[in-house]
């Protein structure tokens, strides 16, 4: 169990995620644990996360009260709640942030001094603790710093290490990425009412499909094609419809879709300079 304290600043789905990730893995005590939110209805539910975890609505308060400051806000009020928080920002502290396109040097310029920084960009599936989450440092952030980040968001899911150009491309994939499977899920649903199937059993079909495709990939480390060409047998139901995905265009929308995405992610951080 680590002895920082940490302030989560944003108390929506990713801030009590990582809350309740932390906790639940004992990487800390909850009484070492301050969550600030300027949402009076959610203070009550956020107090319920757990017996101990401190709740404010105040973001400076909580800076000054932690030695690790995660802050699970909106790209677009990034920059501006830094500055709210800069009196309390020593180079002592480190500060994680999950706002897409915001860069480690715009956080640490706002912030003024050397303070250590750390870019993670996790996706909504921290809420069940299978978060895709990838993280980078700034120029002023150790190794133990990106440890204890790492060590945070592998309390919801994967970290992997990845060089801050990148992080644009990050939060394309797997950033957005479960919107990405949601649109397929309820595709792959209408498809299976269209066939006769009632609504209930299409879902239920449609996701254990997705969890159990994933799964496989993900234990044998087979590359995808090639599992695809296990279930793509001459003449069958697999090719037939493997034709019509093609016909269509699927890839190369999934291609789309991400390139979008990541070119979005840059535009937030050139769009909020201040």
């Amino acid at each position: 169990m680590d002895s920082r304290k940490i302030a989560i600043i944003g108390g929506g789905n990713m801030g009590v995620a990582l809350a309740k990730g932390i906790i639940q893995t004992k990487w800390a005590n909850p009484s070492r644990i301050m969550i600030a939110e300027p949402l009076k209805e959610k203070i009550d539910q956020l107090k319920g996360i757990a017996e101990g975890v401190r709740v404010s609505h105040s973001n400076i308060e909580a800076a000054e009260f932690a030695d690790v400051i995660v802050l699970s806000i909106k790209p677009q009020i990034m920059l501006r709640v830094v500055g709210e928080i800069k009196p309390a920002l020593k180079d002592t502290k480190l500060l994680i942030s999950v706002a897409a396109g915001i860069t480690t040097t715009q956080m640490e310029e706002q912030a003024g001094g050397k303070l250590p920084v750390v870019r993670a960009m996790p996706n909504i599936a921290a809420v069940v603790k299978e978060a895709a989450t990838a993280i980078c440092p700034g120029r002023y952030a150790s190794d133990q710093d990106v440890g204890m980040s790492r060590h945070i968001f592998e309390s919801v899911g994967i970290v992997v290490e990845v060089e801050e150009y990148l992080m644009d491309a990050v939060t394309g994939l797997s950033g957005t990425g479960p919107m990405y499977v949601f649109q397929i899920l309820e595709g792959l649903s209408d498809a299976g009412v269209k066939a006769g199937l009632s609504r209930h059993t299409a879902n239920i079909l449609a996701v254990q499909t997705l969890i159990g495709s994933s799964k496989l990939i993900q234990e044998t480390k087979e590359h995808p094609a090639k599992l695809k060409d296990l279930v793509t047998s001459p003449g069958g139901t697999a090719i037939s419809a493997l034709h019509s995905l093609e016909k269509n265009g699927l890839k190369a929308l999934l291609i789309d879709a991400v390139e979008v995405a990541a070119k979005r992610s840059g535009e937030l951080g050139t769009n909020h300079k201040t």
